[in-house]
C-alpha cells in the first residue's frame, strides 16, 4: 500500500474538519413545510436591543436564550398556496401579481392572523422579537446577519437611500426569490432576515423591559427586518415597525415560522 505523506494526511484531516464544522453550522431538518427547512439556533447568551437607535429599541441587554429552529427562508407563494389549498384559508392579496405572486418569491399581502394561521397549521409559530434578533444578529449583537459591514446590493434586497422607494440596482424591482442573497446569510445560514420583505413576529408592540414608555402599546404587532423598498435607516436587525395586524394589503410584508424547543 502506498504510504501517505504527512502533508497528505494533514490535508485529509483539514477537509474532514471543514466538513464537520460546516455540518454543525448548518444543522437543520426538513421540517413540516416542503422546501423550507428549519435551521436550528442553539441555546445560550445573546445580545438583544440597541442603545444607538430609536428609543423603542432600548435598552441593550444580554439575555439567556432557549433553543429553537427557524425557517431558512421566508414562506413563499408556492408554500402559502399549498396551505390555502389544504385549508380553504383566503389566498394572499397579491397571489396573482406578475412579480409579487411568483412561486419562489416570499408571500406578501397577508395579515398577522393569516401568517399566524399558516404557522399553526404546520405546528409552528411566528417568531418572537427575541427569536428574530437571535437568529438575525448571532450571539454578539451584530447590526446585520452577516456582521457589521453596511448593507450592499450583494447582501440584501433593499430600496433607495430615501424612504420608501424601490431600487432595482440589486437586480430586483420588488421582491426577490426567497433563496436569493446567500452572501447575506446569518451565522447559522438563515437567508434574508434583513431585506426582501418585512416579517411578522408574534409579539405585540410594547416597550422592552427597562425601556422608555411608548404610545399605542398593545394595539399593533411588530414587523422586523426591512424590505425591498426600505432605506438604510429601516434596514437593520433591531428596527421595530409597529403595524396594524389586520392590514393585509402591504406589498412588502411577509413572514417565516419557528419551532421552539419543548
Amino acid at each position: 500500500m502506498e504510504r501517505l505523506s504527512f502533508a497528505s494526511i494533514s490535508s485529509l484531516l483539514a477537509v474532514a474538519l471543514a466538513i464537520t464544522l460546516s455540518s454543525r453550522a448548518a444543522a437543520s431538518d426538513a421540517g413540516p413545510i416542503a422546501g423550507n427547512p428549519l435551521i436550528e439556533i442553539p441555546a445560550g447568551q445573546f445580545v438583544f436591543g440597541n442603545d444607538d437607535g430609536p428609543e423603542n429599541e432600548r435598552p441593550r441587554r444580554v439575555l439567556e436564550g432557549q433553543a429553537f429552529a427557524i425557517n431558512r427562508t421566508e414562506v413563499t407563494n408556492q408554500q402559502y398556496r399549498s396551505f390555502v389549498k389544504s385549508t380553504g384559508h383566503r389566498p394572499a392579496f397579491y397571489a396573482d401579481h406578475p412579480i409579487l405572486g411568483l412561486d419562489d418569491h416570499p408571500v406578501v399581502g397577508v395579515s398577522w392572523s393569516d401568517a399566524d394561521a399558516f404557522c399553526r397549521y404546520y405546528g409552528l409559530a411566528l417568531p418572537s422579537e427575541q427569536q428574530y434578533e437571535r437568529a438575525a444578529r448571532g450571539t454578539k449583537g451584530s447590526r446585520y446577519p452577516w456582521g457589521d459591514a453596511p448593507a450592499d446590493y450583494t447582501r440584501a434586497n433593499s430600496g433607495s437611500d430615501t424612504c420608501c422607494s424601490a431600487d432595482d440596482r440589486d437586480g430586483y424591482p420588488m421582491t426577490a426569490p426567497a433563496d436569493s442573497f446567500v452572501t447575506g446569510k446569518s451565522a447559522e445560514g438563515v437567508l434574508n432576515l434583513v431585506g426582501n420583505v418585512w416579517e411578522w413576529t408574534g409579539d405585540l408592540f410594547a416597550p422592552y423591559e427597562g425601556g422608555p414608555p411608548m404610545a399605542n402599546v398593545g394595539s399593533y404587532r411588530v414587523l422586523r427586518g426591512g424590505s425591498w423598498n426600505s432605506d438604510p435607516k429601516h434596514l437593520s436587525t433591531t428596527y421595530r415597525l409597529a403595524y396594524d395586524p389586520d392590514f393585509r394589503f402591504s406589498a412588502n410584508g411577509g413572514f417565516r415560522c419557528v419551532r421552539s424547543a419543548p
